[in-house]
């Protein structure tokens, strides 16, 4: 892969527009304690997605298998530089989307999530950065061995935190209590 600097701008500027953009919509840079750390596990803890690193950050590196998948689709003779950046791109629309009041506000009424508070930009950036090493290691996998790391990350997730992305794109989308009331169980 040949990133040019002209790209390698374009990918920093995402991120900055990403950064400046939650910034403007009130986020905190290390989440409300206003402490930078490298890592929370505890999904039920306030710190979570206000770290580097939480276990939702697997979740982001399945975004980045996922956008390598979409983009080899819809773009396949684009330089896979260029595919990097859309994938850049998408996370980070979904960065701040996923840290809009509406969705705060859906993921505190449907999911597990009752004292989410958004991500810390911090988180955020991370997060971007996560998704860009799935489509990294995507671009270089053989596709199953792609699809058995991102069934593998499901179901280690849902063994270990009783959430996945899939469970969060389900409860989003058509929440169900029995899943709900299932996920809170192992608190």
């Amino acid at each position: 892969m040949r990133i040019t600097r002209r790209l390698a701008l374009m990918m920093i500027g995402v991120v900055i527009v990403t950064v400046a953009v939650e910034f403007w919509m009130g986020r905190s840079p290390f989440g409300p304690d206003g402490r930078f750390g490298w890592l929370e596990t505890d999904i039920w803890s306030s710190a979570q997605s206000q770290r580097v690193l939480d276990p939702y950050s697997f979740s982001h590196i399945v975004h980045g298998f996922l956008f390598y998948g979409l983009l080899w689709l819809v773009a396949r003779r684009s330089p896979i530089a260029t595919r990097l950046l859309g994938a850049i791109a998408l996370e980070a629309a979904w960065e701040i989307l996923e840290n809009s009041p509406l969705i705060i506000d859906r993921y505190r009424a449907v999911t597990i999530a009752q004292g989410y508070v958004g991500d810390s930009i911090l988180n955020s950036v991370s997060d971007i950065a996560m998704a860009a090493l799935g489509f990294l290691l995507a671009w270089r996998l053989r596709l199953w061995t792609s699809i058995g790391l991102i069934v593998l990350t499901e179901v280690i997730m849902l063994v270990l935190i009783r959430d996945n992305l899939t469970l969060n794109i389900v409860m989003l989308a058509f929440p169900i209590d029995a899943i709900r009331v299932w996920q809170s169980a192992g608190h």
